[in-house]
Formats: structure tokens, sequence, C-alpha cells
């Protein structure tokens, strides 16, 4: 069974560098990587819809030479005949090199990777994980802030269906020295089970708090999150929570000058486009970088399966 990613945790800290240090050289010399992948090729498996993800992934190979194949909704793949996702994946591993699948129920990739003789990248699994997403993230904090360790993190919306945010607090958690801020409407608070097999076991400092306000001047990084309407069984729960943050000039008075503004996208309306022009946002920096490090990563997992 090839290498596949499922999980931010199965990278070590040192391999999150090797990607982070990649991505850099990409970067700077993106001539160096534009054949690298010539004569390969990218399934995009996406089962929910996407748009910055399954681009970034489709632009990260083509910008390394390679070709993409593949679907951007359950409805046009076999899926809506029955196939299942073990048997996709054994299929499609007859005609890529590497799957990358996004799914709304939590799990279906590693089912994939399971089955697949390539390897397969987590594109999104329901409310679990979304391991590529947070490496975006390591880039663009690495990037803006020049460290990934001693920082204090606010983590403000949905903390409960967020995925992007569960990957991130696992990853971050590696690191010394950093705390987290977490702030959430009270029904959507981080899961206990984050909180207990993250921060308690590793003793990572944390503070919950429903005001954004009162603890703007502690964060170097307020990364702000969507309240999902896809994840909500019922729409009244949905509509009562929806505008629970919004970010507006007003409200970064008291933030340092240097704080890192961070979202892994789509905005709904949970920052003011007022603040697109500030320096300290990064959301949309955040999603450039997230075609290098799917870049890094593709070579990486081609490598260490041997088709490159």
């Amino acid at each position: 069974m090839a290498r596949s990613l499922i999980d931010i945790r199965e990278f070590s800290v040192e391999e999150l560098q090797e990607l982070i240090d990649t991505a850099n050289d990409i970067i700077a010399r993106p001539q160096a990587y534009a054949e690298c992948c010539r004569g390969k090729k990218l399934a995009t498996l996406f089962f929910e819809p996407s748009t910055r993800t399954r681009l970034s992934f489709e632009a990260a190979m083509y910008e390394l030479g390679g070709n993409v194949i593949g679907f951007s909704e359950a409805q046009s793949s076999s899926a809506s005949k029955g196939e299942s996702v073990a048997d996709t994946a054994r299929v499609i591993s007859c005609y890529a090199d590497i799957i990358a699948m996004r799914h709304p129920k939590e799990g279906a990739p590693l089912v994939a990777a399971m089955n697949a003789s390539i390897p397969v990248i987590n594109a999104g699994d329901g409310g679990h994980n979304h391991p590529t997403q947070t490496l975006t993230d390591l880039l663009t904090i690495s990037r803006e802030k020049g460290r990934l360790d001693h920082l204090t993190v606010g983590i403000c919306g949905d903390l409960k269906f967020g995925r992007t945010v569960h990957s991130l607090i696992a990853a971050l958690s590696r690191y010394t020295g950093n705390r987290f801020i977490l702030i959430s409407p009270e029904e959507l608070k981080l899961p206990s089970y984050v909180k207990k097999e993250i921060l308690k076991e590793k003793g990572i400092p944390y503070v919950q708090t429903t005001d954004l306000e009162t603890v703007m001047p502690e964060l170097d990084i307020l990364y702000m999150t969507r309240v999902q309407r896809e994840r909500f069984f019922n729409e009244e729960d949905y509509l009562r929570l929806k505008d629970s943050f919004i970010l507006t000039p007003d409200k970064l008075k008291n933030a340092k000058e240097e704080l890192c503004i961070m979202h892994p996208l789509p905005r709904v309306n949970e920052i003011s486009v007022a603040i697109d022009d500030d320096k300290r946002a990064c959301y949309f920096k955040q999603a450039l970088y997230g075609k290098y490090i799917r870049m890094a990563l593709i070579l990486k997992l081609l490598k260490e399966a041997g088709t490159l």
C-alpha cells in the first residue's frame, strides 16, 4: 500500500518542515519544478462541492507538468450507481498515479487509501480532517510570522464542525510554547474529544470564550471560520448562529500590529470586506500558498511511491 495523507498527525514535525522548505523553494524557483510530474496523472475525486481545494490541487499538478482527471460531484461518478468508495479507489488506481479525495463521510478517504494501490490525499472528510488545508495554514504562519512555535492562536467561529480547526490544533500542538484561545458560541464549542486527545493529553494551555474583542490584544494569529450551513441538521439553528462573530475594523482596534488574520475560505460574512486591504489580512495569500504546499505534497508522495 502506497503512503497516503489522511490525518496531519501521520507526518512528523521534520516531514512538515521538509514540505514547507520544498514549498518555499517552489515559490523561489518555480521553473525548476515545471517538468517534475510530466506524464503523471492526479485524480481529483470530489464527492462534495469545492472550489479552492479542488482547483488548487489541479493548478498544483499542472504547474508540476502533470495532468488531471476526475469529477467534482458525486452525481457525475459511479457513486450515484451505488459503487463503494473501496471499489472506486481500486478502479482509479488503474488510471492515475495519485488521488485527491473529498467526501462528506468521515473516514471515506481512509477506506480509499486502504484499497488503492496509489497514494491518496484526504482533501476533506465530513467534519473530521482536512490535512492539506492545515499544511497551507502552517506554510502561511511560517512565512508570515517566521516561526511555528510560541504563538497565541485565536480560533473563532464554528469549532464544532470545522475540520480545518481540528487539524490545525492537532498540528500546532506539536510545536513548543503555543497556546490556543477558542472563541465560539456555546453550541459550536470545540468537541470534547479534540480537547481530551490533543490539548489535555499534551498539557497545551487553552482558554474558551464567547468574547472575541476581550482576547484580541493577546493574539498573534486570528483564524476565522464560517458557520457551515451544510453541517447543520436544523436550519433554525444555523440561522441563529451564523452571524455570531463578524470581524470588522472596529474589532481590530486593540489588535497587535503584526497580527496575522487567516481564514480557510470560503468567506460568507464573518470577515468584513473592509478588512481585505488591511496588511494583517492573510487569507488570500493563504489561498495562494495552498497551491505551493500541495505541489510539495504531491512530489513527496509520488517520490515515496517510487513513481517519480
